[in-house]
């Protein structure tokens, strides 16, 4: 029971890796704020938490207004009086277009990849330094380590993420703020699907994307949620006490080759 007497939040928390970061979490003794845009979605995932002996609360927010973003820590730290961990983990796949780009597109993807990141984070980090410490955890990707063909502007930005979290393990390390970063792969998620809904891009059928996906990675599957979930659990941990600066891939060995 990791987790016990700790509270934090997670993004993107009502579906895929991120619901299954607040599962493991709730589930080892951690109060989870599961903030989600799509409130039912939230809601459902706090329902499941509950049902299992667990304590969560859903926040419904749109992080691209950044006044929303900062305005989940507060909630957070209103309803559990804490905030030791902070996953964020909300993302968007952006223009796959490099010339032509659609710009309100890409600075959708901005906001949401980058600017509620820094928004959360400012938020954070004083309730964090008041508690004496915490753990921050961000969501990049395989393609913040190399480059995606397929969404040159979200490469741009996860490689940024990769660096931001960095500089915030030196940065804050004196003080017992830890910051690390996971870059999931493939992982069998809607996010996944996404990637593949590219007509503009790549011709071949979810079916065949799939396929072609998993013979390229040496574990020759997808990954799943859960292990996303249990990676993410173990940084935000006591366990991972003397961890910061880490970036973790989390691809089958797709990015070790």
């Amino acid at each position: 029971m990791r987790f016990v007497g700790k509270a934090g939040l997670i993004t993107a928390a009502a579906s895929g890796m991120g619901r299954a970061g607040a599962m493991r979490i709730a589930a080892e003794g951690g109060k989870v704020a599961v903030v989600d845009r799509d409130a039912a979605a939230a809601e459902a995932v706090v329902a499941e938490i509950t049902k299992a002996g667990g304590t969560a609360i859903a926040i419904a927010a749109d992080l691209r207004d950044l006044d929303v973003a900062a305005g989940i820590v507060a909630q957070t730290v209103d309803t559990f009086g804490q905030l030791d961990f902070a996953w964020n983990h909300l993302g968007h796949p952006g223009p796959s277009k490099v010339e032509g780009m659609d710009e309100d597109l890409f600075q959708l993807s901005f906001d949401i990849n980058v600017r509620s990141v820094i928004a959360t984070t400012q938020a954070a980090l004083p309730e964090m330094r008041n508690a004496g410490g915490g753990a921050l955890l961000y969501t990049s990707s395989s393609a913040g380590l190399i480059g995606s063909r397929y969404s040159p502007s979200y490469s741009l930005m996860k490689h940024g993420i990769v660096g931001w979290t960095k500089a915030l393990a030196l940065k804050y390390a004196a003080e017992n703020i830890r910051a690390n970063v996971v870059c999931p792969g493939s992982i069998d998620t809607p996010m996944f699907t996404a990637f593949g809904a590219r007509p503009d891009q790549d011709p071949r059928t979810p079916e065949e994307i799939r396929a072609t996906t998993t013979a390229g990675i040496p574990m020759r599957r997808l990954g799943q949620p859960e292990e996303v979930g249990a990676a993410a659990a173990f940084l935000l941990s006591g366990d991972a006490s003397f961890i910061t600066g880490a970036v973790l891939p989390i691809d089958g060995g797709f990015v070790a080759q």
